[in-house]
C-alpha cells in the first residue's frame, strides 16, 4: 500500500528537512535566514506553518499568514520527484481553508516572473495578476547562518 499524504503543523524537529526542501527548491536567498524566517513564523501564528508528510517523510511546506486584511501564502515547496500529483494544491487548499476559518477575504502571494510553471499551477487554482507593485524595505539584517 502506498503512503498516504498529509498535512500537519510545523514542529521544530521539522527545521532541518524544511530547510533542506527549501534550498533545493530554489526558494532561499542570500538575504534571507531560512532559519530565522522558521524562528520568526513560530512566534507568530505557527498552526499556519503547514507540513506535507508522504508516510513520515517530509515532501511539502507552505507558510500561511493573516493580517486581518489579507492572507499571505510564503514557502510553498514540493519536493522535485513528488511533484505534479497534486500534493501543492493540496497545501494551498488546506491554506485556503485556515484563512477562510479565520474570516479572511482574499489571499495573496508572490512568486518570482521566471517561475512559469508554479504561475501556470496558480492560475489553474483560480489565482490572477493582480496589478499591483511590491515594495520591500528590510527592517532587520538577516546574518544567513551557516547551518
Amino acid at each position: 500500500m502506498a503512503p498516504s499524504f498529509t498535512i500537519r503543523p510545523f514542529n521544530h524537529d521539522d527545521t532541518e528537512k524544511v530547510v533542506s526542501l527549501w534550498k533545493h527548491s530554489g526558494l532561499t536567498r542570500p538575504w534571507n535566514d531560512p532559519y530565522k524566517d522558521i524562528q520568526r513564523k513560530m512566534e507568530e501564528e505557527p498552526e499556519l506553518f503547514l507540513i506535507g508528510e508522504l508516510g513520515d517523510h517530509v515532501i511539502g511546506s507552505a507558510m500561511v499568514g493573516y493580517d486581518g486584511h489579507r492572507g499571505w501564502l510564503y514557502y510553498l515547496a514540493i519536493e522535485e520527484q513528488h511533484r505534479q500529483k497534486g500534493y501543492a494544491r493540496a497545501l494551498i487548499d488546506a491554506a485556503e481553508y485556515l484563512l477562510r476559518d479565520r474570516g479572511c477575504p482574499k489571499i495573496h502571494l508572490m512568486v518570482r516572473r521566471d517561475n512559469t510553471q508554479v504561475i501556470g499551477l496558480y492560475e489553474s487554482l483560480d489565482y490572477s495578476e493582480v496589478d499591483t507593485v511590491v515594495l520591500g524595505k528590510r527592517l532587520i539584517s538577516d546574518e544567513v547562518s551557516s547551518q
